[in-house]
């Protein structure tokens, strides 16, 4: 499946790894658009909307198989034979997963706050019932919509992340399929040992990267490295852009010389 994108080429081409920016549950393109802003400096950068979010084709699987194939039919149809991939939550699963299709054309993994393990717990219950409420309530606006959600989310941050993808008083996202997967979105298929550089950001107050799932992370991407960044939740690039950049560049400036 071909996902809906925007692509940016580099303002000073040397030659560097494209970039493929893969957001996660309920987001858009445009949610790592602080990290394209500056990657797009030296990188071809390609933002994708994920199936059944933002304006790319709705489908009633949200299988890790089926969300790593769009990632490389997006490349395919944009010409990018190779890439680095960078992934938030969601969308680091989905990057990983891609590893295990087509090991051969991810030059490198960035994984942001998300491990390659089944979390097995519902975090986001709330937020499902916070979108039902806004579209049942017949809310027009985001100002209607956020009014709506305070009954249900008490973190205003999520609730602006949330709105980004609320438009002439539709949700973007495709609610009843997100629910009827997220057992699927939650849980993980392990993939094959990927032999190359790979680097896991993770929020210092986040709960999804974890010591105790570091075996599953080496068993995975045996290159793996970590870059715990302070004071930082589960959406660290939007708290901390700042040290996520400098985190992400200096990856990618050191397997640069490494090659």
């Amino acid at each position: 499946m071909k996902l809906n994108a925007r692509i940016q080429t580099a303002q000073k081409p040397d030659h560097r790894s494209p970039i493929v920016l893969i957001h996660g549950l309920f987001g858009s393109l445009d949610n790592l658009g602080v990290l394209a802003r500056s990657l797009v400096e030296n990188h071809t950068v390609l933002q994708v909307d994920m199936r059944n979010h933002g304006l790319s084709p709705r489908s009633d699987s949200m299988s890790w198989r089926d969300m790593a194939g769009d990632i490389l039919d997006t490349m395919d149809a944009y010409h990018l034979s190779h890439a680095t991939l960078i992934g938030h939550s969601m969308g680091g699963k989905a990057a990983m997963t891609v590893t295990a299709l087509a090991p051969q054309r991810v030059d490198a993994l960035v994984a942001i706050d998300i491990a390659p393990v089944d979390y097995d717990v519902r975090r986001h219950d709330e937020i499902f019932s916070a979108i039902r409420a806004v579209s049942d309530r017949g809310a027009a606006t985001r100002h209607q919509a956020a009014a709506i959600m305070r009954d249900f989310v008490g973190e205003e941050g999520v609730i602006q992340f949330l709105l980004k993808s609320f438009v002439d008083g539709e949700w973007r996202f495709n609610v009843p399929v997100l629910w009827d997967n997220y057992r699927q979105i939650v849980g993980w298929e392990e993939v094959p040992a990927w032999p190359h550089p790979a680097l896991f950001i993770c929020g210092g107050q986040s709960p999804y990267v974890q010591p105790r799932y570091r075996p599953a992370i080496i068993a995975q991407f045996p290159r793996a490295q970590a870059h715990v960044i302070a004071g930082a939740g589960h959406w660290v690039h939007a708290e901390k852009p700042d040290a996520v950049l400098r985190a992400i560049q200096r990856f990618l400036n050191e397997r640069r010389e490494t090659d």
